[in-house]
């Protein structure tokens, strides 16, 4: 049955789900001497993968607010559990954005990863369909599954490949997504109780019982809390993300982070909306804490892989913020809010992506990260002190290039919602970050070269070339074209304030809530 109907439906978004396991099947079949074959093998299913996903955009209808390319399969039929994918605007960029740095991730490792070649290429495209398949799920079971594909990936490519205190990372990175994944999957069996259905887009037109939105919420929020990461769940990150190897550290920031951001508007925000109202000042509390506190410690951080990690945690704190201008009862401040901070998940993959290569390709010529060991490489490596700049003012908003729409967007969508006064302190890490990031490129492209090896540095080659100049590109086309990304992104963030604003004023017509808390009850059959 199950395949019988899986043949008629529509395979596009399953084929850029699965292609990746396609490869991993390839490259078992290669030597593991063959280390050249496996490479270019890997980085062909990458690049076959981002053609095939470019055919999303070219047939995404601009002005359709709801789920396209979708497949609906019957699975698991006792207990109604089914293979269904689709993407909306929301999505759409997010497995772009994916299946856009898988290539180039590959690219990165051609002289980084010398050792157990093929089970390092293995994980990279298993990781790749484990993030796709998470974006693109509509039933709760499959993105779990999806969801848990991921950790295993991605805490070998720690533990193996990372450095010194790898295993403490990678073990540290394990324990504390088990701990949300064990949440999420409580929160999952409850809905299915509470909503009789694991299908997300019939969960969206149950509502469920207000009391039990509180600790469903709770449940949901603090698993995706840890994967973004937001203050005070942020510690796994600076360590996982040091750690790792160049290309664990590009996807972890690019794409595994925005697993969170994604969570909450895809399953916590729309499903418990009474409990995102009555939670969202304390989550902008915490975003304004991360985008502070960020930007205060990666100011005086010695090594330049922790600058940007702790950078990361101050930019996704304006994610955070942008989602919960939505506020109460949605205002026209949400629009701009949510697209601003779906806008800023891209440009955080992109520009964060792009830094972490930088520090990569350094690492790789002179074995440190320290910026005290730099100094005076712009007069050496011009080529690489180019990317180097224009990913730094990408990543502090500079005006024409993508970081600043992004910005913009959620210090818009936040001023004219009703929690504007947290705008003052959400710019004043605009400033900050411009501070820490432009004295870090002036210590190591300026000055004098005090370290005779940097006298010898070589500047970039055709590969590395190749590796940067995409996201270089992006980052300008982003930055000047915001049009061809939000007029596809902006019907989904309407179509999903527009729900958002009837479930809550259809709970706010009942009268207020004074305990939410309360006699919480878990009653299938009051959500009917």
């Amino acid at each position: 049955m199950f395949w019988t109907e899986f043949c008629k439906a529509d395979l596009l978004l399953t084929t850029v789900v699965f292609l990746p396991l396609a490869g991993v099947l390839l490259l078992l079949v290669v030597p593991s001497r063959s280390h050249g074959t496996l490479r270019w093998l890997a980085l062909a299913v990458m690049l076959a993968g981002f053609a095939v996903s470019l055919r999303l955009l070219d047939g995404f209808e601009a002005g359709n607010g709801g789920m396209q390319f979708t497949v609906k399969v019957p699975w698991i039929e006792r207990y109604g559990i089914c293979y269904h994918l689709g993407v909306d605007g929301i999505s759409l960029f997010l497995v772009l954005l994916t299946t856009f740095l898988g290539p180039v991730v590959v690219l990165s490792t051609w002289t980084a990863i010398t050792n157990k070649v093929k089970s390092f290429m293995i994980l990279l495209l298993l990781l790749q369909c484990g993030m796709l398949g998470a974006f693109v799920s509509l039933d709760m079971v499959l993105f779990y599954i999806f969801w848990e594909v991921m950790l295993i990936p991605m805490y070998l490519l720690i533990g193996v490949w990372g450095h010194e205190g790898r295993i403490y990372a990678a073990v540290k990175f394990v324990l504390y997504t088990m701990l949300g994944s064990l949440l999420m999957l409580v929160g999952f069996i409850y809905l299915f109780r509470v909503g009789g259905s694991t299908d997300l887009l019939v969960l969206y037109g149950k509502q469920i019982p207000v009391k039990a939105q509180y600790l469903l919420f709770l449940s949901f929020a603090l698993a995706f809390a840890i994967k973004v990461p937001m203050f005070p769940f942020h510690t796994w990150l600076p360590d996982a993300h040091v750690e790792a190897p160049t290309a664990g550290s590009v996807l972890l920031a690019a794409v595994l982070l925005k697993m969170g951001t994604y969570g909450f508007l895809r399953f916590a925000m729309p499903l418990f909306p009474v409990a995102s109202e009555y939670f969202s000042p304390y989550i902008c509390v915490l975003a304004v804490i991360g985008i502070i506190y960020g930007a205060l410690v990666a100011m005086v951080q010695p090594d330049l892989k922790k600058l940007v990690a702790y950078s990361s945690i101050s930019h996704l704190g304006f994610v955070m913020l942008g989602l919960y201008a939505l506020g109460s009862g949605g205002s026209g401040g949400g629009i701009y809010g949510i697209s601003g901070g779906i806008y800023q998940m891209l440009n955080h993959g992109i520009s964060t992506g792009a830094l972490f290569l930088i520090v990569g390709i350094l690492y790789e010529r002179r074995h440190t990260r320290l910026i005290e060991n730099f100094g005076g490489l712009s007069a050496r490596v011009p080529v690489l002190a180019f990317f180097f700049m224009v990913a730094t003012l990408s990543s502090i908003g500079l005006p024409g290039l993508n970081g600043f729409v992004g910005e913009f967007l959620i210090l818009l969508g936040v001023y004219g919602g009703p929690h504007s006064g947290f705008v003052f302190f959400a710019a004043s890490g605009v400033v900050l970050s411009a501070v820490y990031m432009l004295w870090m490129f002036r210590r190591v492209m300026f000055g004098r070269i005090v370290h005779p090896e940097n006298e010898t540095m070589r500047d970039l080659g055709f590969r590395e070339v190749l590796v940067l100049l995409p996201l270089t590109v992006m980052m300008f086309v982003m930055g000047l074209f915001p049009g061809i990304f939000l007029q596809r992104i902006q019907p989904a963030v309407e179509k999903f304030i527009e729900d958002y604003q009837e479930k809550t004023a259809a709970v706010q017509q009942a009268g207020p809530l004074t305990d939410p808390l309360a006699g919480v009850s878990f009653d299938r059959e009051s959500s009917e």
